[in-house]
């Protein structure tokens, strides 16, 4: 029987439901069982309120005639309101009067919606210093009786800061690094708890660890600063508990608090975490607790947080403990030191156990990506420590958990260990926030595979809180030109869209407060210096305003995303700065632009003097994001923006050939990126294509398939070749494994991809420049292509509700496949090649197709291809082809 699943509120997963601000949430769901002919013609969405007794009262019941099932709006007539929890269940009829059972129930409940909900104080230590060393973490507690049986209670709580709660001892929730990174001077972040099961009848005790996280611990570029956001730490915390009775009682922050300095000693991002166990206070979480004078002081009651600063629920996943990775092997350099290999590159922390040592001893964790000469390779982190330290207590097993502090490293050397067998006692916890995989790909190639799953592990340890550039070093920014040009395939791989969306609201206001441009980095005022990476127009890094909304609307057709985002957009097309004469719809040659960064032509400390022209660079995605800013007033029904954006983007284009581009096709920079960006971005007329895209592979050939571009090129250059009509040398490209290449650094054993082609030597060295990371996503964007072409999964349709499987035969694939969960159930497409009599070979496709797409299925034949278009159900095709390529294909002689 036809089974309706999976009903949504927006884009929330499960559990992600609880204190959110949505006050009208559109609803979605999903089809199972259901028979090929089936097709929804009418649904029903019962919604009712859900009191603190857990008693259900239905407020409508709203019925309609539609085929939609995917962000249908908010059925109710009226908006939820502050602390409201409801539930909806959906029921649909197709048009033979056919109706599904209802579905489960899904349940959402909203936070504190206005700023008169918060009725606490916001509290501090009175030693906040202010001063250029780390603080302490503080231990905040606070205790309280409860006369009658509970019913509901909700924590409500945030911080300047990080924090984790504990009520009666027992931890509070799974967030780790809690309230998050926002831009603090906009939006301050705070999470919602159902606390019911830790509560009891009598006395009862609160307590919150509270350390300096990014709020004002060392942040920032160039080995950052203090204080950026605030001279100390500060405290939110709101309970409301609602008895059986229904009487509501609340305990929140004030000056009856109490306040300590607890066992973290040094809790910061880069440094790491020192934990002095001689110094716990027992119990300090619990009731009973006598306070000591002498250790617990009385709170400073700090103004109220300022109207300017929003106090939101956010839109994003939490930052989570997401999986454990014990070591998968110990070793010991030459210089005596025992290093734990992890066998990944990943971020989080090292968990030890069974500790076993005198009081006052030292076990000291020191973290990096990589080992350089059998010792453990530090230098690439620059100004930070990555280092976490455990003074024992001595009283019998210990065991050590850092809270405050995460490190991106594969290798951890321990000093000064003195417990059980390492191997048992200690392991890796995975942390970043909680986003949901989407997507797979593997093939018959088992270095390609490899490349993936590194893409995946780039992208999980950079997605913490913000999207990072990079995990390990001093900075751990948000720098916005590598998620503008990663974003249309991190949609693959991880559903991101509230994560990215959350990101977005901070970009916009940190845009708003430099007049307009974008920042370098979102949270901004981490950069001290250079001027040019806070005020100065950049290409590619500002368009991430246009790139990164425009991604998250291809994967999910949701146009709520462009809208949230249009004025940011506009604001930044108004504010590119242009040629006063001439050319005067491209920009300005005045303004410096980094270009196709890292292209690997670049010198090694001079990442932006590329093969490439910067300007030609700007200038072509100047166009790009003019192209796209047409179709998005479109699709927003902005007619003057949409004409106005077209005719620029007309004019620029004609602009951009008549500076740029010979008659031929010809391009003034003859390199790699040049030719990607205008055959990808469609610079090129009719007549010029052909010429390109050969010139394009010559380049290719004559480099013997190295990769020569950066940034700007990277996630062009295959689909460029692809597109021109020379797939076999894209392949070629593709499975390089010199360097540079995407398997070059597989073939030198990565786990992630790596910020620099050559960030490890041949010969084992690592890179001698100051910028060298092992985890950084930005060269991974190749997924995409590898997605598309290689096992053939495209996207025709913004939502997924048209797509197509096209594998682009090859190389020496031999079977390839591709999955990807959308709106409407889970999409895949497998296919396999096996040798027949002569040169015949046998193609085998297999595509399932969920509810309410339809797919179009293109497979090679000898004669040409096969084309045909499937709906809803599970499809196998068979044909037989020639491989009538040239393979490997030859690189040019070096005479030439």
């Amino acid at each position: 029987m036809v089974r309706i699943a999976q009903v949504q509120f927006e884009h929330y997963h499960s559990p992600n439901t609880l204190g959110v601000e949505e006050t009208r949430p559109r609803i979605s769901w999903k089809f199972e069982n259901h028979h090929i002919d089936f097709a929804q013609n009418e649904y029903e969405i019962e919604v009712s309120d859900i009191a603190w007794d857990s008693q259900t009262r239905v407020l409508s019941s709203t019925k309609r005639t539609s085929p939609d099932s995917y962000l249908v709006p908010w059925p109710h007539t009226e908006t939820l309101n502050s602390r409201q929890r409801i539930s909806i269940r959906v029921r649909a009829w197709d048009a033979s009067g056919e109706v599904t059972e209802w579905s489960d129930r899904a349940v959402l409940e909203t936070g504190l919606l206005t700023r008169t909900d918060w009725q606490c104080q916001r509290i501090a230590a009175p030693w906040g210093p202010g001063i250029a060393a780390p603080d302490p973490e503080q231990l905040y507690r606070k205790g309280f009786d409860l006369s009658r049986k509970i019913a509901k209670a909700r924590l409500y709580i945030t911080a300047q800061g990080v924090y984790e709660a504990e009520i009666n001892g027992q931890p509070v929730g799974d967030h780790f690094m809690a309230p998050g990174w926002t831009t603090y001077d906009g939006r301050l972040q705070y999470q919602t708890y159902d606390v019911t099961s830790l509560l009891q009848t009598g006395a009862n005790t609160v307590g919150v660890r509270v350390a300096e996280g990014w709020f004002s611990g060392r942040i920032g570029f160039a080995g950052g600063h203090r204080n950026i956001w605030g001279p100390h730490t500060a405290l939110l915390v709101q309970m409301e508990v609602t008895t059986t009775d229904g009487e509501v009682t609340t305990t929140a922050s004030d000056g009856s608090w109490s306040v300590a300095r607890g066992p973290i000693q040094k809790a910061e991002i880069y440094d790491g975490e020192k934990y002095d166990a001689t110094r716990e206070i027992p119990i300090w979480s619990s009731p009973g607790l006598s306070l000591d004078a002498a250790i617990w002081s009385p709170v400073l009651v700090m103004d109220p947080l300022p109207e300017s600063v929003k106090l939101t629920a956010g839109f994003g996943e939490p930052v989570r403990r997401i999986a454990t990775l014990k070591p998968v092997a110990t070793k010991m350099t030459p210089s005596g030191k025992l290093i734990l290999d992890f066998g990944q590159n990943l971020v989080g922390y090292v968990r030890l156990s069974n500790i076993n040592g005198p009081v006052g001893h030292k076990i000291t964790l020191s973290h990096a990506e990589v080992l350089e000469h059998d010792e453990l390779c530090t230098r690439p982190l620059r100004i930070c420590e990555a280092m976490d330290e455990y003074i024992l207590k001595g009283e019998g097993i210990e065991s050590y958990n850092p809270r405050f502090t995460f490190h991106g490293f594969r290798y951890a050397q321990i000093d000064g260990w003195t417990g059980g067998d390492l191997r048992e006692c200690a392991e890796a916890i995975v942390c970043h926030t909680d986003i949901t995989p989407i997507g797979g790909f593997s093939s018959s190639h088992a270095l390609l595979n490899k490349l993936y799953q590194n893409i995946c592990w780039g992208m999980r340890g950079n997605f913490l809180s913000v999207p990072t550039d990079c995990p390990q070093r001093d900075e751990r920014l948000g720098w916005s030109g590598d998620l503008a040009l990663f974003a249309p395939t991190a949609v693959l791989i991880y559903d991101c869209f509230t994560f990215l969306k959350n990101w977005l609201i901070d970009v916009e206001y940190d845009q708003m407060v430099l007049g307009g441009v974008p920042a370098m980095v979102t949270p901004n005022n981490t950069i001290p210096d250079p001027v040019w990476c806070r005020r100065v127009p950049c290409a590619i890094w500002h368009d991430v305003t246009v790139l990164a909304p425009w991604a998250l609307y291809e994967e999910t057709a949701d146009t709520s995303i462009l809208a949230q985002q249009y004025n940011s957009m506009v604001t930044w097309m108004r504010k590119v700065p242009l040629q006063t004469s001439g050319a005067t719809h491209l920009w300005d040659p005045a303004i410096f632009n980094l270009g196709d960064w890292l292209d690997p032509a670049a010198p090694p400390n001079a990442p932006w003097k590329g093969a490439t022209d910067a300007k030609m660079v700007a200038n072509a995605f100047l166009i790009h994001s003019l192209d796209l800013m047409s179709e998005i007033s479109r699709i927003l029904n902005q007619q003057g923006d949409h004409a106005h954006f077209t005719a620029w983007s007309i004019a620029a284009r004609q602009e951009f050939q008549d500076e740029y581009i010979t008659k031929t096709g010809r391009l003034v920079s003859d390199s790699q990126t040049a030719y990607a960006l205008a055959i990808c971005f469609d610079l090129l007329s009719n007549s010029q294509r052909e010429h390109a895209g050969s010139r394009l592979v010559y380049l290719v050939r004559k480099n013997e398939f190295k990769i020569g571009t950066g940034f700007a090129g990277t996630p062009f250059i295959c689909e460029a070749l692809a597109k021109a009509g020379h797939i076999q040398v894209a392949y070629a490209m593709l499975l390089e494994e010199s360097c540079p290449s995407w398997l070059y650094p597989v073939t030198m054993g990565a786990t992630t991809v790596w910020e620099r082609w050559d960030s490890m030597l041949p010969d084992g060295s690592v890179n001698p420049g100051e910028m060298t990371s092992f985890n950084h996503y930005a060269f991974g964007a190749i997924a995409k292509f590898m997605y598309e072409r290689v096992a053939g999964l495209q996207r025709v349709e913004a939502g997924w509700r048209k797509f197509r499987v096209a594998p682009s035969i090859g190389a020496e694939f031999s079977h390839a496949a591709a999955e990807h969960e959308t709106a409407f159930g889970r999409i895949s497409a497998r296919w396999e090649t096996t040798r027949q009599n002569g040169d015949l070979e046998k193609m085998v496709v297999r595509v399932s197709v969920p509810y309410s797409t339809t797919c179009e299925v293109v497979i090679p034949t000898t004669s040409g291809e096969r084309r045909e278009v499937v709906g809803c159900g599970e499809w196998t095709f068979e044909s037989e082809f020639r491989r009538d390529y040239e393979w490997p294909v030859k690189a040019l002689p070096p005479k030439s």
